[in-house]
């Protein structure tokens, strides 16, 4: 048994998810959306979720209610696959969706990576069909490690400017060995001194740490 990676992404979906297309519409966030595929080539996807009530909700497909909770309702869709959504380019990298609502005009994702060179390419290939994408929290486990030595990293203890920090360093090649940049390179491409990008880049490093060693 290897190693696994849980990961929660947020990704603007660019008009490709028609439960974000209700949910922004009703200003109401979507709770308990399930999938599934019907044909013999998995031609087509069901998918239901559960909005507050107080509207209808519209979006690109027909929505039809299925369930009334009170204060919730749920709504049934069906269309064709290969229309690029999120939890499409995710699933190609055989990796199940466990966790899925929208928040905000955002698609929030829970899936879990068998390992890092999957998490990665299934990020990238995200990235490369949204212009937002957002790794929000990583959680990595470890066989028969105890469960103390779970890592749970949660992006929002950086700020925005320090995640574009780590972000261009890393795309600029900063980490690597050798480097594919160095620190004034990538101050360059950020628009700030060297010595500004060394402070950045510190104090994301030193609350990464901190969430590592529990600090």
């Amino acid at each position: 048994m290897g190693t696994g990676i849980r990961a929660e992404i947020r990704v603007d979906p660019d008009g490709t998810c028609p439960i974000v297309e209700a949910s922004s519409g009703l200003g109401s966030p979507s709770y308990t959306i399930a999938r599934s595929v019907t044909g013999s080539t998995a031609e087509r996807v069901n998918e239901e979720f559960i909005l507050e009530s107080g509207g209808d909700p519209e979006a690109s497909v027909e929505l039809t209610e299925v369930f009334d909770y009170g204060a919730k309702r749920m709504y049934r869709f069906s269309r064709e696959r290969g229309r690029g959504c999120p939890c499409e380019i995710v699933e190609v990298f055989d990796c199940p969706i466990v966790d899925l609502h929208s928040r905000d005009d955002s698609l929030y994702l829970v899936f879990h990576a068998a390992d890092m060179d999957t998490l990665q390419e299934t990020i990238v290939s995200l990235q490369d069909r949204f212009s937002e994408v957002d790794v929000r929290r990583l959680l990595r486990s470890e066989h028969d490690a105890p469960e103390a030595n779970l890592v749970l990293l949660d992006r929002s203890r950086l700020t925005d400017r320090q995640r574009e920090v780590l972000e261009t360093a890393s795309s600029m090649g900063y980490f690597e060995h050798p480097k594919g940049a160095n620190a004034g390179e990538v101050a360059d491409e950020l628009g700030i001194t060297t010595s500004t990008f060394s402070e950045h880049l510190s104090a994301a490093q030193s609350k990464l740490m901190d969430a590592i060693l529990d600090v």
